[in-house]
Order: C-alpha cells, then structure tokens, then sequence
C-alpha cells in the first residue's frame, strides 16, 4: 500500500458499543498524523455529532459528516448540501402518517423534532430496548430525546438541513418505511442510506460517503489511488467502492466484510482500528511502505 489518507467511520469503528472513543485511538491517530500521513472521519453523524463525542485534544485532518453531506477542516466549511425545504416538509408529513421516528438535522444548531409527534416518537424509545437493536444505536436515540433535541412547533425557513435520521423498534415497521420512501423518489430525487437494519436515512441526491470523500481528497491534492478506509456498516459501502484499500472492522456483520480487502483482527469493543492503524502504518515502520 502507498496510503496516504485514512478515512475512518465512527460507529462501530471509531466509537465502541457504548459510543465511546478510546485514548488509544487517539494516540494512534496523533502518531500517524505527525508521520505525515492525513486522516479523516467519515461518518453518518452530523459534524456536531462527532464534536461532542470525541475525547478532548482530538484531531483529524477533516470530517466528511451526515453521510457526505457536510465537509470540514477545523472551523473551515468545505462544503455543505442541503435538503430542499418541500422535501422536508413532505417526508415528515408522509412520517407523522406512518408514525416512524425521525430527527431531522439542520446546520450549527440542535436536532429537531416536532412538537406534535412528540407522543409516537416517544414511545419508539420506551424501555424495555428490543432484543435485536443494537445497544449503541439504542443509547443513541435514548439521549436524543433525553437531552439532544428541540421541539418545535414550526420549521425554521431559513434553517438548511443536512439530513433526515429515522429509527425503529422493528425491522418490518423500518421496511414499511423505506418502501414508502422509495415510492417518494418517483417524485423528487434524494439518497438514502442504512447503517442498521432498524434505521435509514435521508440525504441529497448523488450525496453519500463516497462524494464526500472525493471532496476532501481534492482539496487534499491527493488521489484516488492514496485512500484508506476502515467501516463497518452498510453505509460504508459507496466509500468501500470508492477507495484503494477497504477494511472492514471484525465486528462488520459478513456481508460487508465479503467486498473488502482486509479485515480488522479485533472488533470496535477491543480498539479493534487502533490496532489495525498501529499494526499496518507504525509497527516496524521500515517493513511498510505507507
């Protein structure tokens, strides 16, 4: 490999089951940094998201957030794509119809929810969790409406909106979801993308990890031919498709871990990418050629 940029996903990689980030990686990440190589996150999170999760001190060379939505480098914005305000209104309409849990996701401020389904959103979240979601995603959406978004009683007009997040307790009430969303697309054009079997997610059209990812390594003046990725879920797929080199972590369900180059020895729950990252890029240094 001549890797020369890492992107790494966040949940179930970066962040551990408990949405967690460990010191290791962390360590991990400075050390490659400061031997030149770039690294990035590249995540389904907003850009917010991943600021309030991370351990302080820690530094990448960018972040490809909300599924390619939104692109930053320190406090410069790279780029931003937003839903248009008609599509908004019309998916949580067509939503509050069908009762599925949504967080929408505007830019520089909190996640929204409407006042008016508060009740069946809720209710989505209500203990005990379901044997088969995951306990990350579940804690996720626990602190969401605990603590991490807004009620309102109307959409601000002049908010942009990066993207829609919606969560169920069931996978036949999700699939019912995603249905209806594609019949949606015989009308407007936008994307949508699963990283768990009880979730999918809503984005502009043409927008994934992937076109996030091309824009940072352009602003980079790096290629194609020098990227890294390490993922898990099947949101990943467009950025697995898109680099030279793909990793999937060990705890990736086996799907994923089919269409990669390598996969990771431990899983997000034992530093699983900080000690791929050491292994490949620092461990007997001479020996690789990174």
């Amino acid at each position: 490999m001549k890797t020369k940029a890492i992107f790494l996903d966040m949940d179930g990689t970066v962040l551990d089951s408990q949405n967690k980030v460990s010191l290791t990686i962390k360590k991990v990440i400075d050390r490659l940094r400061s031997q030149g190589l770039y690294v990035f996150i590249a995540t389904g999170r907003s850009a917010m998201e991943v600021k309030s999760l991370v351990p302080e001190g820690f530094e990448v060379d960018g972040i490809v957030a909300s599924n390619g939505m939104e692109g930053h480098i320190n406090d410069e914005i790279l780029f931003e794509h937003s839903l248009p305000l008609d599509l908004v209104e019309t998916i949580i309409a067509e939503a509050r119809k069908k009762e599925v849990y949504y967080e929408l996701f505007p830019y520089n401020a909190p996640r929204i929810m409407m006042a008016e389904d508060q009740a069946f959103i809720e209710r989505a979240v209500e203990d005990p969790k379901p044997a088969e979601v995951e306990i990350n995603e579940w804690l996720s959406r626990k602190q969401a409406v605990r603590q991490d978004i807004v009620w309102t009683e109307t959409l601000p007009e002049q908010a942009g909106y990066s993207k829609f997040y919606f969560f169920s307790r069931t996978t036949g009430h999700i699939d019912e979801w995603k249905a209806e969303l594609e019949r949606l697309k015989e009308h407007t054009s936008f994307t949508t993308s699963t990283s768990s079997s009880h979730n999918v997610e809503v984005m502009s059209a043409g927008i994934n990890k992937a076109s996030g990812i091309k824009e940072m390594v352009e602003r980079y003046n790096l290629s194609q031919e020098d990227t890294l990725a390490v993922g898990d879920s099947h949101n990943d797929l467009p950025m697995f498709e898109y680099v030279h080199h793909a990793v999937a972590m060990q705890n990736a369900a086996d799907d994923i871990k089919a269409i990669t180059d390598e996969v990771t020895e431990f899983t997000c729950d034992e530093d699983g990418v900080a000690a791929y990252l050491e292994h490949t890029f620092l461990k007997n240094k001479a020996d690789h050629k990174a």
